[in-house]
């Protein structure tokens, strides 16, 4: 759904532009994007602003946690706001692993419904890349 979005082409555009000395869109997995590992120990996620920031943080934690169980030693993480010149180091901790193995098997009971859940009508999803997947 996110090639459709244009605050996700926005933000594209904000990564091309941005650490260009960085080998950058490392493919994880066939599904995973991580913008760039700084000598395979720091990830860093291009963001264009704060607004969501905890989700931001859940997403570079959650590409830690994977990396991390592929053998990576990862130091940590960093959410680069190029835009403001700010950034933002993430660390995972165990109490973080729990929290994704837990929220991963949610996914998958969600996964294996026969009719989706209702959506949740939050303010957010209307600039959601997958709005049209909830309520289209």
């Amino acid at each position: 759904m996110e090639h459709n979005s244009e605050l996700v082409e926005i933000g594209g555009l904000i990564n091309d532009e941005s650490y260009n000395r960085e080998k950058k869109d490392i493919l994880i997995d066939e599904n995973i994007k991580v913008d760039f590992i700084k000598d395979w120990k720091v990830v860093h996620e291009v963001k264009k602003s704060r607004k969501i920031e905890e989700a931001s943080i859940i997403q570079l934690k959650y590409y830690m946690y994977v990396l991390k169980n592929k053998g990576m030693d990862i130091e940590k993480g960093v959410l680069d706001y190029p835009l403001i010149k700010k950034r933002k180091e993430v660390y995972l901790d165990e109490e973080d692993c729990i929290i994704l193995e837990e929220t991963l098997r949610e996914i998958e009971k969600v996964k294996d419904l026969k009719i989706p859940p209702e959506p949740i009508n939050s303010p957010i999803c209307k600039s959601c890349a997958y709005y049209e997947l909830c309520y289209i």
